[in-house]
């Protein structure tokens, strides 16, 4: 089903589980000024929830975030067959069988008004096989609820989660705080690229951090992912803009 966050932002949750773990998934959708809905990560949803969303508006756009989050992208154009597909760099690569529309660049906005803003959080990567762990993940700034949303690069689960997903959390990252994990921090090598990523991103002015994994942020969250981040990189020079 689905959850109104804000004015104009949505999320819907399902189970899901890594490696046995239960982390949940999310996907959120944004309806622009002109009544067009964007959804980013899209779950599998029931019909409850595609009337839901039905009666927000107009389905256009489908975006799948990052090179992971595709495994619903293709359900979810049936039920929406004139929606667009955007796609992460890279995705168009590893899932040749889907029409893609779009391949999102370094940076950019959505809605006549600039209302969705996103860029390229470059650098990050992920434990994978050969190139399977880039994530080349997009990250969404919407402007009129103060919102981030991100998909892989930082999680954040606490007590509503099964322990056994709490005690993994304890180890490598993401337990009560908004982090990336130990993964990612060996992972990804390019430390100073993930640095101006993140920089970029904390110029946005949000408050809310919406993630694929984990409890959402309502309070406080540029502080939280700068922290989170600072940590990740052993850094301490990271400045949020005002």
């Amino acid at each position: 089903m689905l959850k109104e966050i804000d004015r104009n932002i949505w999320v819907s949750e399902q189970p899901f589980k890594f490696f046995g773990l239960e982390v949940g998934t999310r996907m959120t959708a944004i309806r622009l000024g002109n009544g067009e809905l964007i959804v980013i990560s899209p779950i599998d949803v029931d019909e409850i929830t595609i009337q839901q969303i039905n009666a927000l508006g107009n389905v256009t756009t489908i975006i799948a975030p990052n090179c992971y989050h595709h495994l619903f992208l293709s359900t979810f154009k049936s039920v929406y067959p004139h929606a667009e597909i955007w796609v992460a760099p890279g995705l168009d690569s590893k899932r040749p069988d889907i029409t893609i529309d779009r391949i999102l660049d370094e940076r950019g906005k959505i809605g006549n008004l600039d209302e969705v803003e996103y860029l390229l959080f470059a650098g990050f990567q992920t434990i994978g096989i050969g190139s399977s762990g880039i994530l080349n993940e997009i990250v969404f700034w919407h402007r009129e609820s103060q919102s981030l949303i991100l998909t892989d690069t930082a999680f954040h689960f606490d007590v509503s989660f099964p322990w056994q997903t709490r005690l993994i959390a304890k180890i490598l990252g993401g337990d009560r705080q908004l982090e990336p994990t130990l993964l990612e921090k060996l992972a990804s090598r390019d430390k100073e690229l993930v640095k101006q990523s993140i920089q970029k991103l904390l110029c946005w002015n949000f408050d809310r951090v919406i993630m694929a994994h984990g409890s959402i942020i309502q309070r406080d969250g540029k502080r939280q992912l700068q922290a989170g981040y600072e940590k990740f990189l052993s850094t301490t020079n990271l400045q949020i803009a005002r």
